[in-house]
């Protein structure tokens, strides 16, 4: 593991290796152009990147790993406090010059335990903080991945997701080049960006794939691919179902977050099962505790540990990460070791009368309802229950009643919502998932 983006050095001749909406790049061009703006950045601490969904990131985030330096992606919608906070944190030096110069010499790339990324939090409990990603962890994942989604020089990667995450930047960017498939960078996730450009695998969020599925023309065109992966929030099952019928085939789910990379997948060539995330990768062990820390037995509800090759060194300005690091998520895991994400244990396990209720379950029932497009549960203050279980729905000629009922015919009754809000829009962050906290 010499060289961090290995197929970017493998390949110098002039094919295609990354395009956005604008342009195209060949990794002869692309190493020629990293390598003079590395020359640059040689010497510095650290750097941020404006993380466009352009070739100018591409180039400018494989500079940094050439040169060594840990580069910070700032999404470029970024409010001027999260932008003001980012810099002032990190002490990163923004770079946005020009990345048109070439050069033939190549940088000798640091060892594998230096720091590559830090990638920054979506700060739900707080100010966001600075995942410290090192060389050694991006190359473990993405050839753990390698063998799981059996991803070779011979796919082409489409997708349209932000350059500042773990899916779109790790996966999405820094796969392909070290990989040596190809990247089609769409601009933004729509269906018809999708349909349009003929590739082998695609990466969506669920919202992607949610409307991906309500254009079916769209959905279909996707038939031919090998691999719909969906990650950065649970799919319903109901998109999954919709996506096979669609597409012919069942997506691949899998489970990650920025200080583990990902870390649980379903296998390209094994079964899918909807609502679960499938097994461990390579690599990476997991497991699952009670509250006080006690073994959870197969089946049953408990907070998911992880360890391994991909985790992070831990946030920046602080103690490196070491053993066990606990997710803040609650899951499932069957005898057979297959996963399955019930969601952030903060907002996600219910504690209701004495029962340990998961969110994703009942927003799963509630989303069979034909009248209903979008749902999402959490728990609430209750005199008697201590939380009650209660749902924001978006939906069209439904009503509260209604849906209790629903749920309460599908799932034991003290799963059924006490309360259901019909509202017109869910609130989501840049990836898709429901911010929770804006519910409440």
């Amino acid at each position: 593991m010499t060289r961090l983006l290995r197929a970017l050095h493998d390949d110098a001749d002039q094919a295609e290796a990354v395009r956005d909406e604008h342009s195209a790049i060949s990794r002869h061009e692309l190493l020629g152009r990293a390598s003079a703006l590395a020359a640059e950045l040689a010497g510095r601490r650290m750097i941020a990147v404006d993380a466009t969904p352009t070739i100018d990131t591409v180039i400018r985030i494989t500079a940094a790993l050439l040169a060594g330096v840990p580069a910070v992606p700032v999404p470029p919608d970024a409010g001027e406090l999260e932008r003001a906070h980012l810099l002032r944190d990190s002490g990163a030096e923004l770079v946005d010059g020009p990345t048109t110069r070439t050069a033939t010499t190549v940088p000798a790339e640091p060892g594998p335990d230096a720091p590559a990324l830090i990638l920054y939090t979506s700060g739900t409990t707080g100010p966001p903080k600075g995942a410290v990603i090192s060389r050694r962890a991006l190359a473990a994942d993405l050839d753990a991945l390698a063998e799981v989604w059996q991803w070779t020089p011979d796919d082409t990667l489409v997708h349209g997701l932000p350059l500042f995450h773990v899916h779109g930047l790790v996966l999405g960017v820094l796969g392909p080049l070290r990989l040596g498939s190809r990247l089609v960078h769409t601009g933004r996730p729509t269906p018809q960006a999708y349909a349009a450009t003929p590739g082998t695998m695609y990466f969506g969020v669920p919202t992607v794939w949610s409307r991906v599925c309500a254009a079916p023309t769209e959905a279909r065109a996707l038939s031919h691919a090998r691999l719909l992966v969906s990650g950065s929030a649970p799919l319903p099952v109901p998109v999954f179902d919709d996506l096979v019928a669609l597409t012919g085939q069942a997506p691949v789910e899998r489970y990650g977050m920025t200080e583990t990379l990902i870390t649980v997948s379903a296998r390209a060539d094994g079964e899918r099962r909807p609502g679960q995330v499938g097994l461990p990768v390579p690599g990476v062990e997991t497991r699952l505790v009670g509250e006080a820390g006690e073994a959870v037995p197969p089946g049953d509800i408990g907070h998911l540990q992880v360890r391994g090759a991909t985790l992070f060194d831990g946030y920046l300005g602080q103690e490196r990460t070491e053993g066990w690091y606990a997710t803040g998520d609650v899951a499932t895991i069957g005898a057979d070791g297959w996963h399955r994400i019930v969601g952030r244990a903060s907002t996600d396990l219910i504690k209701t009368g004495g029962y340990r209720v998961g969110a994703g379950e009942v927003e799963d029932a509630l989303l069979l309802h034909p009248a209903v497009r979008e749902a999402a549960v959490i728990g609430t203050p209750h005199p008697d229950l201590g939380e009650q279980i209660t749902a924001y729905v978006v939906a069209e000629g439904a009503r509260e009643g209604d849906l209790i009922a629903w749920v309460a015919d599908r799932l034991a009754a003290h799963k059924r919502p006490r309360a259901v809000h019909l509202v017109d829009a869910l609130p989501r962050n840049a990836m898709g998932k429901v911010q929770k906290g804006a519910l409440r």
